[in-house]
């Protein structure tokens, strides 16, 4: 297998290229140069912009970078930013295998994060970005200075929302998800308090067009651990645990309180495992808060990063 590198334009996959020069429609809200990795064989999309200290901005499901470019337009001009598509997501790989789990997840940004050098990260993240990052800063904490979590969790829940359980069923879950790309749909509205804008709402779809670039989509809900036997079962658990190191590490929590998915009872949680964080709760805004609040949450990250 080759080594993890950055690659040359002329390295990347044809196809990639070209997903990632195609963005009728949402080509003024994601004017960033594309750049890519290979990483444990797979190829990585990433936005890097800026110069500074590091933000690592972490998505989730069904989003990509895309939903960091306000901020990235933002802090670009102080800061490093960095805002990477998982594999499956944006313009990222798609393998049409097995291979998209928590722990192979949390272990592709762990090594675009070694590949990059990258030091004193303050980590930006929301939805699966909170696993998959805080996995990440577990598995190499002395590169991590602090923490920005919304509306995530990287911890067991004891729950599930029945509009996510009935996409986990066998054979109509994957139906719906990646033949009718319902999950896709559905949060462009179930995700927000506010109507989304034409471009928005092209530029979040943009990447899942097809059976075959939903894969990620779908996998994402399936390895949601629910019981010991899940496949991410011990993996959730393990990053649970790595929280306690990083109480003492500053926090801020930004939390949508309209979020019928990540709901405030995860915002406690988190309050309860780092009590000396800051929270700043915004009672308007749902799942997708940097849609619906997103100059609120821009100046209120910029008082948390600038606040030496």
């Amino acid at each position: 297998m080759a080594s993890d590198r950055i690659l040359n334009p002329e390295d990347v996959p044809a196809d990639l290229r070209e997903t990632a020069a195609d963005r009728e429609g949402f080509a003024a809200e994601y004017p960033f140069e594309s750049h890519w990795a290979e990483v444990s064989g797979q190829v990585l999309h990433f936005v890097d912009e800026g110069s500074g200290p590091v933000l690592l901005m972490v998505h989730g499901n069904p989003t990509w970078s895309f939903a960091w470019r306000h901020l990235v337009a933002e802090f670009r001009s102080q800061f490093r930013v960095i805002a990477v598509d998982h594999l499956g997501c944006g313009f990222s790989s798609r393998p049409q295998a097995d291979v998209y789990t928590l722990a192979g997840h949390i272990d592709r940004l762990s090594k675009l994060v070694a590949l990059l050098d990258l030091q004193n990260v303050t980590l930006i993240a929301h939805d699966w970005g909170g696993a998959i990052g805080m996995g990440c800063a577990a598995s190499q904490p002395e590169r991590f200075r602090q923490f920005v979590l919304m509306n995530t969790a990287a911890f067991r829940s004891r729950g599930i929302p029945l509009r996510i359980a009935v996409c986990r069923i066998p054979v109509l879950g994957t139906l719906a998800l990646r033949g009718l790309n319902l999950f896709s749909l559905a949060a462009l509205k179930m995700a927000v308090e506010k109507p989304l804008s034409p471009a928005a709402r092209r530029g979040l779809l943009a990447p899942y067009t097809s059976w075959a670039r939903r894969i990620a989509v779908r996998e994402f809900v399936r390895d949601i651990p629910m019981a010991q036997d899940h496949r991410s079962y011990n993996t959730l658990l393990e990053v649970e645990e790595s929280l306690e190191q990083f109480r003492h590490l500053p926090v801020l929590l930004i939390w949508g309180m309209k979020d019928w998915c990540f709901t405030p009872e995860f915002l406690h949680e988190f309050q309860t495992r780092f009590p000396d964080a800051e929270t700043h709760e915004i009672s308007d805004a749902g799942h997708y808060v940097f849609e619906d609040a997103g100059a609120e949450v821009g100046d209120r990250l910029r008082l948390f990063l600038n606040r030496e």
